[in-house]
């Protein structure tokens, strides 16, 4: 059955509830830019640029298009991100590098090294991890390792439900990343899968070093060499994520919590270097990631 294209509601459209709830609330330092009847122009977007390393927004028209640049190249070389307007996907993607600038730059300095050795016409692994990472990944930080064998095994009535007090006081959070999260949160009630990358970290740590290490891992190549790498993640799961998962019954039969595929495994977390001396990480049941 082919996969129906996610449309957003028009700006108008939008219930302003939906920025008061996760993931959207998050975002809540953009809300000039995301909540009102008119859309910010590409100046007031540019004009949020903490420093000039990050790249510049312009329109996407064909004057832009003319200089036949792929649209990762254009922004290593060009330091242009190619933005439509009154857009939400755009705006969202947008909205994560200004946030997550050194993140989003080492994507795109991997998926321009990958494009020189692919062409622009095919897709390596890498890549497809990459994009995948870029439009629905989630950062998750797990401060109690044992959480991880419900996971692994997509126990998600024992995640979300049994383990419930855990969202709330730490043990373990979560970051959207992917752009395309935040444009379908615009629609209240839709069942949110993240694609994940692990930290083990105590839950104290701030997210900015979380980041950075995984900026840095991504630069070299050490993390999305394959989609396989990612963690299906159910947000609607998390406590306050969605309206009816106050409810068990919510958590035995969800259509977004899928049961692991036979023969699929994940790989450890990367462990932060201050969390190493005390982290007990579970060893994973199967070494490599099954194709």
């Amino acid at each position: 059955m082919k996969r129906q294209r996610y449309v957003a509601l028009a700006r108008e459209a939008v219930d302003p509830a939906v920025f008061a709830m996760p993931p959207l609330i998050a975002w809540s330092e953009y809300a000039g830019l995301l909540q009102g009847a008119d859309w910010p122009d590409i100046d007031a977007l540019n004009a949020r640029r903490c420093h000039d390393a990050i790249p510049h927004f312009a329109a996407q028209d064909r004057v832009l298009l003319d200089d036949d640049l792929h649209y990762e190249q254009r922004i290593a070389e060009r330091g242009i991100i190619a933005t439509r307007e009154r857009n939400w996907h755009d705006l969202f993607n947008a909205l994560v590098w200004l946030r997550y600038p050194a993140l989003k730059q080492a994507l795109n300095r991997r998926q321009v090294e990958e494009i020189a050795r692919m062409g622009p016409r095919e897709r390596s692994r890498p890549q497809c991890a990459m994009t995948h990472f870029d439009e629905a990944g989630v950062i998750v930080r797990v401060a109690d390792p044992s959480l991880l064998a419900r996971w692994d095994a997509h126990d998600w009535h024992g995640l979300f439900w049994r383990e419930r007090a855990a969202w709330q006081d730490g043990r373990i959070d979560v970051a959207v990343f992917g752009h395309a999260l935040l444009e379908h949160a615009l629609t209240p009630g839709k069942l949110l899968v993240g694609k994940a990358l692990v930290v083990v970290a105590d839950a104290a740590t701030a997210w900015e070093p979380i980041v950075a290490g995984l900026a840095q891992r991504v630069t070299s190549g050490a993390l999305l060499r394959d989609p396989l790498e990612l963690r299906p993640l159910p947000l609607s799961g998390i406590p306050g994520w969605h309206p009816d998962n106050g409810d068990e019954a919510f958590h035995r039969q969800a259509p977004c919590y899928q049961p692991r595929r036979p023969g699929r495994a994940y790989p450890p977390p990367w462990v932060l270097p201050e969390a190493a001396a005390s982290a007990a990480v579970p060893t994973p049941t199967v070494a490599r990631i099954a194709r």
